[in-house]
Formats: structure tokens, C-alpha cells, sequence
């Protein structure tokens, strides 16, 4: 890890934990992709051929959709019915059943996180706890506004609640917020960031002692590294008493079509997670823009992506952050919003009841949906306009963006990344 960035001071807690702080202190990244497949015995071999990869890897699980809106019943008529899924059914397949698959595979060396994108998923938490899960994600906004219809203070009771079962159990179970990625794109960094850190405050407030912050991958490599520094000191300065780290994600927008420029994006998240001193990744595969990928194609993006950060290790160029206010914006969100509430989930609701809170172009009725941004000519995100958020836009409120504006700005990095040449070694290898 890049000791320029404050880390945390706490000791390491849980299985999933112990290994992410190990890995750093060795200077590993722990990569990690999205992958789930309905069948017990092809998740068990997925899982297995992540643990075998080259680098240092976390496993994933990955639930299906049905699983994600408590439709058990849906899910148990498709494994009957002999369907593909398009993740694992956890729930429906039970706890003993998942304990089953990953004897002998999960472990102290190999932990599993179980993805999901629940907005209200205290089934699926109960099994986890069941289970004895290493990890898993999410939180009561970044799973509600973007992916549901579920009113937000059933969303935030829900989570409560989640937490609370994640805390009962004797080996911690580690929980990472979703909220540093909101809706993927077009979401500037210091809303992001805010995100991030008032959903792991949240968690913390309902007892879970190990948690991580996100980030994902914009459209600037420069305003990332600057967000991810910001991300790290207020996580130090608000969540000094969790066990905590970071994790970084490849671009979740609209992705490169072809391999080269797909491979292209993936390696400059590495390099920037690396530069940010964030401990894990979430990485993606080639054939995200197109379909489901394969086990292969998980392992051999793991690979590439444990090569580059190698790669970068080895670079001692110092590079330093940009200063342009995101860390500014970003605690004064914080702030305001803590100042509204008794605890961090009242204080979330009446954030987003008053547009203090708004993320841009999401259309859950819970969020005010003024706020916009843009994609600037140096590739960075701004404020369009910021709604009654306390950030500075930099067009007037008069001024709307067209929605031919809008697609040119969600195409941004498709565009940028398949059309420039390949450069470095690893790269060309790849042709």
C-alpha cells in the first residue's frame, strides 16, 4: 500500500479482514471479480479456478436476480425447471448447502465475499449469518436508490436491521458499502466519496466492526486519484475506531467494446488503485459490454489486473494528488447531513427528503433528481448543476443539459478507451 494514505489503526477483524491487511502489508493487491453462477457444483469450480489464478485473489458470489428481490419461489421453479440463473440462489439453495460447496475451497487464505444488490435483504443476511460468511455488500442507499422501488425508510429499517444480524456473529462478518459507486457513472466524486463514508458510518453505528469504503473508476484518471486520497482521510478521520479498508472498482458505465480498449480501462483502474493506495479491486472482464463472462475470462482479467499492479509497484514516480475540492465537498456533505438526524440513518432520510443529498439522473422517488453533471474537456466530472446541494456548479441552473448531451457523456469512456492505441508491454502482449 502506498504509505502516503492514512490507513486503518485498528486491528484486523475477521477472516476477510486479516487477509486484505495482509496482502497490503506485502504490497499485494487482492483482486476480485463479479461472478455467480446459478449450479452448486459449476460455483464451486468457478471459485475454485479464482483461488488457483495467479495473484493474490478473494472469491466472489455472486446472488441471481431473483435472490435480490427476496423471489425464492421464482428461483427454486428455475433450478427445478433446470434454467440458467444469472447468479447463485444462496438463499433458496440454503445455508448448508452453500457451506457444502465451499469446503475445502474457502478459506484463511482464500476468503468469500457473497455480492448481491438487495435493497431490503434480511433473508439473505440471515443465511449469511447461517452461513458464516466471510463478507458481503451493499448498504441502505447505494441498494435502494439505484437498483429498487423500495421506499428508502424501508430500505434504511432493513439495513438496520442487516447489520445487526451481521454483528451477532462471533467472527465478524465484513460489509462493504456500495456507495462510493452510484449508479456506475456521472456521479461526481465528492458525492461519492460522502457516500461512501456515511454508509460505513452507518454500519458501524449497528455494530459491524470491519468494514471497507469504494470508489469506482470515473472518467478522469487525475480526479480519481485525487477522490480516492479524499475517500482515505475522511474514512481515517470518521471511522478511526473500524477496522476498515478501501476498495476500487473498473469502470461500471457503458464499457469498451473491443478487448484492447477493455483491457485498456482495466489497466488504468489498477494503476490508479495501486497510486491510491487502495488495498482490493473488483475487476471486469472483456466481455462485460456484451454478456456474462466466463470463468476463463474472470481468471485471465484477475491475472492481467495482478500483473499491472506488480507492474506498478515497481514504479517509484512519485505522483501526487490534484487539489480541486473534492475533499472540501465531500466533508461538507458529511457534515451537513450528520447534523440533520439523530443517528446516520435518520440523518440519510432527511438528507435526501431536502435535496442535500441528490444523485444525479437517478429516478427512485425518495431522490430530489435535480442535480446534474457533465463530462468537462479535460475528461473530468462537474456539476452541471448541483440542486440544493451545498457543492459549486459551474453552469448555471438556467442552462439543461439535451439528451443528446446526456448519451455523448454515458458513451465518454466506451469511446475513449477502444479508440486509442495500445501502449506497454502488457498491453501488446495481449494482441
Amino acid at each position: 500500500m502506498n504509505a502516503a494514505w492514512p490507513a486503518s489503526t485498528a486491528p484486523a477483524t475477521g477472516r476477510f479482514s486479516r487477509f486484505v491487511r495482509t496482502a497490503g502489508e506485502q504490497g499485494r493487491l487482492v483482486v476480485q471479480p463479479r461472478m455467480g453462477f446459478g449450479d452448486v457444483g459449476r460455483m464451486r469450480a468457478g471459485l475454485a479456478a479464482v483461488r488457483a489464478a495467479r495473484g493474490t485473489t478473494a472469491g466472489t458470489i455472486t446472488v441471481d436476480s431473483y435472490t435480490r428481490v427476496n423471489d425464492h419461489a421464482s428461483a427454486r421453479r428455475a433450478l427445478e425447471r433446470g434454467d440458467e440463473l444469472n447468479g447463485f440462489p444462496l438463499v433458496t439453495h440454503g445455508a448448508a448447502a452453500t457451506g457444502r460447496m465451499l469446503e475445502s475451497v474457502a478459506g484463511e487464505h482464500f476468503p468469500v465475499q457473497v455480492r448481491h444488490g438487495s435493497a431490503v435483504p434480511v433473508e439473505l443476511f440471515a443465511a449469511l449469518v447461517e452461513l458464516g460468511a466471510d463478507a458481503t455488500e451493499g448498504g441502505p442507499v447505494s441498494y435502494c436508490l439505484p437498483y429498487s422501488r423500495v421506499p428508502l425508510r424501508t430500505a434504511v429499517e432493513a439495513w438496520s436491521a442487516c447489520c445487526a444480524l451481521a454483528a451477532s456473529r462471533p467472527e465478524p462478518m465484513h460489509l462493504e458499502t456500495f456507495g462510493g459507486c452510484m449508479l456506475g457513472q456521472l456521479c461526481p466524486p465528492g458525492l461519492l466519496v460522502a457516500l461512501s463514508v456515511l454508509e460505513a458510518m452507518f454500519f458501524g453505528e449497528h455494530g459491524v466492526r470491519s468494514v471497507s469504503v469504494s470508489y469506482a473508476q470515473q472518467t478522469s484518471a487525475a480526479q480519481d486519484l485525487e477522490a480516492v486520497a479524499a475517500l482515505r482521510l475522511l474514512a481515517a478521520e470518521y471511522l478511526s475506531d473500524l477496522d476498515w479498508h478501501g476498495v476500487f472498482y473498473t469502470y461500471m458505465g457503458v464499457y469498451p467494446r473491443t478487448p484492447l480498449g477493455a483491457y485498456r480501462i482495466l489497466e488504468e483502474s489498477v494503476r490508479l488503485a495501486v497510486r491510491g493506495g487502495m488495498e482490493r479491486l473488483i475487476v471486469k472482464t472483456p466481455a462485460e459490454a456484451h454478456r456474462i463472462p466466463t470463468v476463463a475470462e474472470n481468471v485471465a482479467a484477475l491475472e492481467f489486473a495482478a500483473r499491472v499492479a506488480e507492474d506498478e509497484r515497481r514504479d517509484p514516480t512519485p505522483r501526487p494528488p490534484s487539489e480541486t475540492g473534492i475533499l472540501r465537498e465531500a466533508r461538507l456533505l458529511i457534515e451537513r447531513t450528520l447534523g440533520l438526524g439523530r443517528d446516520v440513518g435518520c440523518s440519510l432520510l432527511a438528507a435526501f427528503a431536502r435535496g442535500l443529498l441528490d444523485v444525479p439522473f437517478c429516478l427512485h422517488r425518495d431522490n430530489a433528481n435535480r442535480a446534474r453533471a457533465g463530462i468537462d474537456a479535460h475528461g473530468a466530472l462537474f456539476w452541471a448543476d448541483p440542486g440544493r446541494m451545498p457543492v459549486a456548479g459551474r453552469i448555471g441552473r438556467a442552462r439543461r443539459l439535451t439528451a443528446g448531451q446526456l448519451i455523448e457523456f454515458l458513451g465518454y469512456n466506451e469511446r475513449r478507451f477502444d479508440a486509442a492505441a495500445p501502449t506497454g508491454p502488457l498491453l501488446k502482449e495481449l494482441l
